[in-house]
């Protein structure tokens, strides 16, 4: 019967061990207010999408045709949707 005490009182020593650590790393975490990481890849991909827009943009004024046909495809069935 003591065996199985020692063997709860460790369980239970390592799991409140274990929920204090995930508990100051989630408080931690939390009052982190930087966001400096978050901003700066909000900003390249938004950079991104927009020159890839404008080269698109481009393509499609100097060649004056589809560019894309899979895609022009596509769009036009969906907005050909008769359901």
């Amino acid at each position: 019967m003591n065996f199985i005490k020692n063997l709860w009182g460790k369980i239970t020593h390592k799991a409140n061990e274990t929920v204090t650590a995930v508990i100051e790393k989630t408080e931690t975490v939390v009052s982190n207010n930087r966001g400096d990481g978050y901003t700066s890849d909000a900003l390249r991909i938004l950079i991104s999408v927009v020159i890839g827009a404008l080269l698109l943009a481009g393509l499609y004024a100097l060649f004056n045709s589809t560019i894309m046909p899979t895609v022009t495809a596509k769009v036009q069935e969906l907005f050909n949707y008769a359901g």
